[in-house]
């Protein structure tokens, strides 16, 4: 019995040793890539250029790049930019979503199925770039924010999400609310919304990111570079395009000597404020996910 207990103690301690082998790999071909973008921007040019494979430390520490992206006038521009499309979309875009995922699960409205058929379809078809682009243009959107802002308020596959946590809402607290004289949308906002914070959160971080990552619909339907949100910016930056930046900034030694140490620096200025925003929504996060994968 004892040499059955010992053999299964064993047999445990491997597989355990395994698991923790393929996880430690994982976690170190996961973090490996992040710490290296890290490393080089508090590097130099000349360190990056020597270094070309694995760069574990910097050989001569220095802040410089990221004082080079922050003196700039056109990637601070951008970083404001993209904060100023999130501070317009996000309050349109859970208005919008809290709308439509209320229509979509009450039970007693006029006309809802065939209404739900065309938002459902919205959802799989589109009418293409080209009629995307001529509607922004006649609307007196093209190179203007708007343009990045309200063709994206709603999304449909949100807007289910949102449904789904509704319908999980026992009847009975609505139901009260209307006895007393309450309207759909003191309902909506008085009952409904304070019961579904979890699901909100997620819908926050899937707008806010998003929103913050997007770089396709700027490059069509912007064209002023000083309007250009940061994604833009750093994807320029990346392919080598930098006749963008040297419109404002100075092409001296100075700038020269940080030329690939600010791709990364920039890279680590635009992706920081997700990863200082996620933390605190990470708790809502799997709660939220889970009520809108319940379809009932």
């Amino acid at each position: 019995m004892k040499a059955r207990r010992k053999k299964i103690h064993l047999h445990d301690l491997l597989m355990d040793s395994v698991i923790y082998l393929i996880l430690g790999a994982l976690v170190i071909v996961t973090f490996y890539p992040i710490w290296h973008v890290i490393v080089a921007s508090f590097s130099t040019s000349i360190d990056i250029v020597k270094h070309p494979g694995l760069i574990l430390w910097p050989e001569h520490f220095t802040a410089g790049a990221y004082r080079k992206v922050f003196e700039h006038p056109l990637l601070m521009k951008a970083f404001g930019n993209s904060v100023k499309i999130l501070a317009l979309s996000l309050p349109i875009n859970i208005v919008m979503t809290l709308l439509c995922g209320y229509f979509m699960s009450c039970t007693n409205m006029l006309w809802k199925r065939p209404i739900v058929a065309m938002i459902m379809f919205t959802m799989f078809f589109s009418g293409g770039l080209i009629p995307n682009f001529l509607n922004i243009r006649s609307l007196g959107l093209y190179n203007t924010i708007w343009a990045l802002v309200l063709p994206s308020a709603l999304s449909v596959h949100n807007s289910l999400i949102c449904k789904t946590a509704i319908e999980g809402i026992p009847d009975s607290l609505k139901e009260s609310a209307f006895i007393d004289g309450a309207s759909d949308f003191q309902v909506l906002w008085r009952v409904i919304v304070p019961l579904m914070k979890p699901t909100l959160a997620v819908l926050l971080l899937y707008y806010g990111v998003g929103k913050w990552n997007a770089w396709f619909a700027a490059s069509i339907y912007i064209k002023d570079n000083a309007k250009m949100p940061i994604q833009n910016i750093l994807r320029a930056i990346l392919l080598e395009n930098n006749s963008m930046l040297n419109q404002v900034a100075d092409s001296g030694d100075q700038f020269s000597q940080y030329t690939e140490a600010i791709k990364y620096a920039a890279v680590v200025v635009s992706t920081l404020p997700i990863m200082c925003i996620y933390p605190f929504l990470q708790k809502y996060f799997t709660k939220g996910v889970m009520i809108g994968a319940v379809k009932g």
